[in-house]
């Protein structure tokens, strides 16, 4: 284990907030290691890079007891695959607010809950007044990574987890919309990626098209009553549909006031347009109030548009009003449906068992898939995020299967792997981080795709604490 810079991470935790502590936890430093403990066997079609994204923060926040985990500085950990071997790095994504936080050596920006008090500009120069952390997901596209936030433009990153800057797409995407989600969709038949944003003032939706080469092609603000927060969206291979859900941005709303606000009475609309339509060809189909923060997927049958996700009654992300409670209950996996011929819409859950983390061999993004796997609890909830089971879900056979990691361990979210010489959907691998709640452990385990309950095949024990985070992908070598 060898640390590679003098980058370190400053945070006591003095005030005692919860998502610097336990599983959230920053770790310490960048490191490298070029052999992993593994136990049991790696299968040796296993060839390529799994990285994943999350809240690691550098410097003791300024706002103490009021961080939250979205404003945690980006840190990538990186899991190299290699003839039956693994090794092992990671890196902060510096962004501009980093480094002027690394050259003052200390924290100056506040987080999402207290946008009011923006630093002085004579502080941050041109890294602007927020920081963009660039800490939710990696996706790679057209040869380049990008780390993902939602209120930014996407960070460009290498291989070896280094960070490359800011990527507009030669000025067609605009930094201050914010400029994309941290889910784009991928086609993996056209090479084509597909994208929008969401802000706090009009356009409130931006949706755009970037072709198999890069090139930002297509572009369209849509119109919605009140600006929603969006996390996720969908694609078939001829439409793109989202879900204008009640969850109503408040930015600026005051002191004591929450950045977001649950109002089911505003009501919640899936909305289907062509790929490459405009504004005039979207069209709305009202539904029961709720949210989904992440799709599996989404196909079309003829005039019938399916889509899977977890769908949340409602929901709260720790941004309340002072003296304001949520009753919120785990989400649980459901099926939306839209009927185009007759103007229809509706929803259903197909299983009772929460989670949330939703993922699927992504070679079927926007046609029918057969499995979905997700992080899913089935002990007692021990703060947002506590997943504890992997759940694999069978849609041809209606049926389910699960790994109890035990109730001392926490998982992340799930990410298939396919093996480069199946030829069938599941045949692939399932691979998961876990973390032990005394902040001790972190590992990543290792599952045969279509045979969950049998257990981790093999587990990888990372060289250094790697706390829980967010979103994750796998990069197949040569690809």
């Amino acid at each position: 284990m060898t640390q590679v810079s003098d980058r370190i991470s400053h945070v006591t935790n003095e005030s005692g907030n919860a998502y610097l502590g336990g599983s959230w936890r920053p770790t310490e430093a960048e490191i490298d290691e070029a052999s992993l403990e593994v136990q049991g066997d790696l299968p040796a079609g296993l060839r390529g890079q799994f990285i994943r994204n999350g809240p690691n923060p550098m410097f003791e926040p300024i706002h103490g007891s009021g961080y939250h985990m979205f404003d945690g500085d980006g840190m990538l950990h990186g899991v190299d695959f290699e003839n039956g071997s693994a090794s092992y790095r990671n890196r902060w994504i510096v962004s501009k607010g980093l480094q002027v936080e690394m050259g003052l050596g200390r924290g100056v920006y506040p987080g999402l809950g207290d946008l009011a008090n923006w630093p002085d500009e004579s502080i941050t120069g041109d890294a602007g007044p927020v920081k963009n952390p660039a800490n939710t997901h990696i996706i790679r596209h057209a040869g380049r990574y990008f780390a993902l936030w939602e209120g930014g433009l996407p960070t460009e990153v290498t291989a070896d987890l280094a960070t490359v800057g800011p990527y507009d797409y030669d000025g067609r995407v605009d930094g201050m919309m914010p400029a994309m989600t941290a889910h784009p969709r991928l086609d993996p038949r056209t090479g084509e990626m597909f994208s929008f944003a969401y802000a706090p003032f009009p356009p409130y939706i931006r949706y755009f098209v970037i072709d198999a080469s890069g090139a930002l092609v297509h572009k369209v603000d849509l119109d919605l009553p009140a600006p929603v927060m969006m996390h996720d969206f969908l694609i078939t291979e001829e439409h793109a549909v989202f879900l204008d859900s009640p969850i109503v941005l408040n930015i600026g709303g005051g002191e004591g006031e929450p950045v977001a606000k649950w109002m089911p009475e505003n009501g919640a609309r899936l909305g289907v347009m062509p790929r490459m339509g405009t504004a005039d060809d979207i069209r709305w189909f009202e539904v029961e109030p709720g949210h989904v923060q992440h799709f599996w997927n989404a196909w079309a049958d003829g005039d019938r548009i399916e889509l899977r996700g977890a769908r949340w009654k409602q929901v709260d992300f720790g941004y309340e009003a002072e003296g304001e409670s949520i009753e919120v209950e785990p989400a649980l996996p459901a099926t939306y449906w839209v009927d185009l011929a007759n103007g229809t819409a509706g929803w259903e859950h197909f299983d009772d068992m929460g989670g949330e983390m939703c993922r699927f061999n992504d070679d079927y993004n926007g046609v029918e898939n057969r499995y979905d796997y997700m992080a899913a609890y089935t002990h007692d909830r021990v703060g947002l995020g506590a997943f504890d089971a992997l759940a694999a879900y069978d849609a041809r056979t209606g049926t389910r299967q699960v790994w109890d990691f035990g109730g001392e361990r926490e998982v992340g979210e799930p990410v298939f792997a396919p093996d480069p010489g199946g030829s069938d959907e599941g045949d692939g691998w399932v691979l998961i981080p876990a973390v032990d709640r005394g902040a001790t452990r972190s590992e990543l385990h290792v599952f045969e795709a279509t045979r969950i309950e049998d257990g981790p095949m093999a587990v990888v024990r990372l060289p250094q604490w790697v706390p829980a985070g967010f979103h994750a992908n796998w990069f197949p070598a040569g690809a």
